[in-house]
């Protein structure tokens, strides 16, 4: 016999997704600011190597 009435867990499943969701995408964007600051230090290094060797 099927449950009548509002269905079961509904709130909480959402709120469950809407923090996962959110943590991963902080994961992501820490992960991307991570590479973007390496980046930039990698370049910089080449830069002053470049310098260094003209």
């Amino acid at each position: 016999m099927a449950k009548t009435g509002r269905e079961k867990n509904t709130k909480n499943k959402a709120k469950h997704s809407k923090l996962m969701a959110r943590k991963i995408n902080k994961k992501k964007a820490e992960e991307a600011n991570r590479k973007a600051r390496l980046k930039a230090i990698i370049e910089k290094a080449n830069a002053e190597k470049e310098n260094g060797q003209a």
